[in-house]
């Protein structure tokens, strides 16, 4: 088996170095998986990264522009279907997979495992002891997520996996699957404890929340942040651990 790592030349504050798109060939046959955005550029590479092998599928981790808009496109070229959970801007899957799916190249199989959290389409792929993680983790930062309590479950039940290795969407690849899982883990949970100390010691809204909570963000990343303190919120509010009155937020049991 060989996987090679083709960069889309996509690089910026969300993409970090770009898109990792995969090229997993198997005993004569080659499976794309994650091929990115529309540049021609970025097309021309992955068809030379198959080379003499068979296509036989490209796959999507989930549907946003920076991952899937491609996939179609390239699986027309190529007379192969394109992968996916479901539909999104940009992608409509030729065969729908879903969590224990198994996406076959040669001898080997791409195991899904549906993922949601940071969209509620996203699906992980396991091969052989590697996690393809998308954008669920990414080399090198955080991500940004849609649904705290999900992306949570998630991480949980990857972490349960056992895979050695993983290869994210954006970013380096990471040589301790557990630790990095273990660690992203214990980040969702710090920031749960930011947020409730923050409520406790007076922010009363999601503005005052995040000026204490993200206080050091780049002015260009503080619509992100003011996201992802929606989200926690929203978790720590079915929680129980705040409550909302007067259109402000308060700990449980210290309300107005």
């Amino acid at each position: 088996m060989r996987i090679d790592l083709v960069l889309a030349p996509n690089a910026g504050p969300y993409t970090g170095p770009g898109t990792n798109t995969y090229v997993i060939v198997d005993d004569g046959q080659a499976l794309v998986l994650d091929p990115g955005p529309v540049i021609g550029s970025h097309e021309a590479n992955i068809v030379q990264a198959i080379g003499d092998a068979t296509p036989v599928g490209v796959v999507v981790t989930h549907t946003h522009p920076d991952h899937a808009p491609l996939a179609n496109p390239l699986a027309r070229r190529l007379g192969v279907p394109a992968y996916g959970y479901a539909a999104g801007p940009e992608f409509v899957p030729d065969v729908a997979i879903a969590d224990a799916d198994t996406v076959t190249v040669g001898n080997r199989g791409l195991v899904a495992v549906h993922t949601p959290g940071h969209t509620p389409d996203h699906l992980c792929f396991l091969l052989d002891g590697r996690l393809f993680t998308g954008d669920h983790i990414m080399g090198g930062s955080t991500v940004v997520i849609e649904d705290a309590a999900d992306y949570l479950d998630s991480l949980y039940k990857v972490r349960d996996l056992g895979a050695r290795t993983i290869e994210p969407g954006h970013g380096p690849h990471i040589v301790d699957a557990v630790a990095k899982i273990d660690e992203y883990i214990a980040h969702r949970r710090m920031r749960e404890r930011q947020v409730l100390d923050a409520v406790e010691a007076g922010a009363g809204t999601v503005d005052d929340v995040v000026s204490v909570v993200y206080a050091a963000v780049p002015a260009d990343l503080r619509a992100a942040a003011t996201h992802q303190v929606r989200i926690q919120i929203r978790k720590l509010l079915d929680d129980g651990e705040l409550v909302a009155a007067d259109g402000r937020l308060y700990r449980s049991g210290s309300g107005p």
